[in-house]
């Protein structure tokens, strides 16, 4: 089993940088990559952006597409000699919220989950998630409800996390553990 120092939590705004910086500390730990994608592809836009990710993570990664079941996912995919990269969290919860239809309470449980499973896991964990309480408050009940979850599962990770990297212009912040050496 790996401690708590072998799962870090990766937050950032949109085009941030962060899911690039998962990428770069996921291939210099090394071993079997598996990377966890949570989107869909709904529509061209959508698939042409999966495709370009594909391709720069390139053939060394195993892809494991899995929009809701993550928590099952993490575990078929767990081994002493992974390291796995789920992106995004936000995306997850957007399927669970409004893929799947879940109340607050089940997305709260579901995230509880996530985050009682990960000190189990013997493979390196790397999770991203989009920050997204830094701007103003949302004007309609779903944006705001979908921000409060988000902010919930963000605060839950992190607390499950031996490390929580902000970051923002590519440059990344440490507010929890030591920024990764790259």
């Amino acid at each position: 089993m790996t401690s708590l120092a072998d799962k870090v939590l990766i937050l950032g705004g949109a085009k941030s940088g962060k899911s690039s910086l998962a990428q770069r500390l996921a291939e210099h730990w090394g071993g079997r990559l598996v990377y966890l994608a949570t989107a869909q592809a709904g529509d061209a836009e959508m698939h042409e952006r999966i495709a370009r990710h594909q391709a720069q993570r390139g053939a060394a990664w195993t892809t494991l597409e899995e929009p809701l079941a993550l928590e099952e996912a993490l575990k078929q995919a767990d081994g002493p000699d992974a390291v796995l990269l789920v992106d995004c969290l936000t995306l997850w919860l957007s399927n669970l919220v409004l893929g799947a239809n879940l109340g607050d309470e089940q997305v709260a449980a579901r995230g509880e989950a996530l985050a009682t499973l990960l000190p189990s896991l013997e493979a390196r964990v790397i999770l991203v998630a989009n920050e997204v309480g830094l701007g103003i408050v949302p004007e309609n009940a779903l944006a705001r409800r979908w921000r409060d979850l988000a902010g919930g599962l963000n605060q839950r990770l992190a607390s499950a996390c031996g490390s929580v990297v902000l970051v923002t212009a590519g440059l990344p912040l440490a507010l929890k553990g030591r920024l990764p050496n790259l």
